[in-house]
């Protein structure tokens, strides 16, 4: 027989025993059920935080929280974030912050992520840099604090808070998520580090990284949906304050550098991701691409329904409708007089960037719609199947 004809056998065969593969695996996977979270416990920064930052350090304003809560609901959004989404989709409430006393029930779990956050504790105050002093290890000890202590005070047998805590098996049963490592990024463009200098600085955040989840791991969580990072060269608040030069702009009009870094942050979160899973026999990981989504989203914006996919919906002048001294919800002064900085465009439900850091209400429900399915997770793990 020919060396190509036997080739041509050998690779149909092979196709053949990878569809079949495919096949079971998904069968099986069907026939497993879908996973019942009763909690989550979310870790992450602004793109994540649902109260926690405006609790400690100053409620976000209006407009912010317009489009779906019609009023200041925490987030540094019109509406929604992903992380409501995940929850409203396993059929839990939108998940309090931690560091928000008033009127929460962490009965099915609780959001540790604050704006600003960074994986690595930064060396500078939160007036300083804009980067938040709860950083992951920070939102590590209030969750060991939480687990102990919630159950201290469930066990003294006092009804109201019975319904306010989660039970003590919630923890091990419980869906862990993460979004965090964009700021680790951006603080050292900020302090005019080089791409080299900034990639230097990765191993040792993901390391950090790496001890939160076994710590957690060690606390009996099992389940982790973990979020990379986005591509931060597309925000605002990166274009407008990192001089790049023309040929450092992609065809889209983003900052191919800081992306490249961005690339590079995934591509060891992803081997770490690798390494946990053999360190830790019983732990259901899997890893979410939402740069590739998010990147998508940009670059085909007209494609998808969207507008102005590089410009600030609520801000204030220059190029992408975003000034750093000004605000989504601050004041500026116009001819003797303080304006709010309200809605700058006519219609959110268009717009992908929110206030020149993060996304629209309509962007977050686009960019879950796309990872819930598990699409673009690795392994391919729906989110009601990502216990298995």
């Amino acid at each position: 027989m020919e060396c190509s004809k036997l080739k041509l056998l050998l690779f149909l065969a092979m196709a053949s025993t990878l569809v079949v593969v495919s096949m079971c695996e998904k069968t099986a996977m069907k026939n497993k059920g879908e996973c019942t979270f009763p909690a989550i416990f979310n870790f992450g920064d602004s793109n994540s935080d649902t109260g926690g930052f405006s609790a400690t350090f100053g409620q976000a304003r209006l407009p912010h929280g317009e489009t779906f809560f019609h009023s200041p609901a925490g987030r540094y959004c019109d509406g929604r974030l992903v992380i409501d989404f995940i929850a409203q989709s396993l059929g839990l409430p939108y998940l309090h912050g931690y560091l928000d006393a008033i009127g929460s029930n962490f009965s099915h779990g609780a959001n540790f992520a604050t704006a600003g956050s960074t994986v690595r504790p930064q060396n500078t105050t939160l007036h300083q840099s804009g980067f938040s002093p709860i950083s992951l290890n920070i939102q590590f000890y209030e969750f060991n604090d939480f687990h102990q202590r919630s159950q201290i005070i469930r066990n003294k047998g006092n009804s109201v808070f019975k319904e306010l805590l989660p039970k003590g098996d919630y923890f091990s049963k419980a869906l862990y998520t993460f979004d965090i490592g964009q700021n680790d990024i951006t603080a050292g463009f900020f302090l005019n580090m080089s791409t080299d200098e900034v990639k230097a600085t990765i191993p040792d955040v993901l390391d950090q990284f790496t001890t939160v989840v076994k710590d957690i791991y060690e606390q009996g969580g099992r389940y982790f949906w973990i979020h990379n990072t986005g591509p931060v060269g597309c925000l605002p608040y990166v274009m407008d304050r990192v001089l790049i030069t023309a040929g450092q702009v992609d065809k889209v009009g983003c900052g191919s550098p800081f992306n490249k870094v961005a690339q590079f942050f995934n591509q060891k979160l992803k081997e770490v991701v690798v390494y946990l899973r053999k360190k830790l026999a019983h732990a259901v990981i899997t890893y979410v691409d939402v740069y590739s989504v998010k990147y998508d989203l940009i670059s085909h914006a007209t494609k998808h329904g969207f507008e102005h996919p590089l410009r600030a919906c609520c801000g204030h002048g220059g190029k992408y409708n975003y000034n750093m001294h000004i605000s989504c919800g601050g004041n500026v002064t116009i001819k003797g007089k303080h304006v709010l900085v309200g809605k700058a465009c006519k219609d959110p439900s268009v717009a992908i960037n929110w206030d020149g850091v993060h996304y629209t209400e309509a962007a977050n429900k686009w960019v879950f719609d796309r990872i819930v399915d598990g699409s673009y997770s690795d392994p391919p793990t729906p989110l009601k199947m990502a216990c298995h």
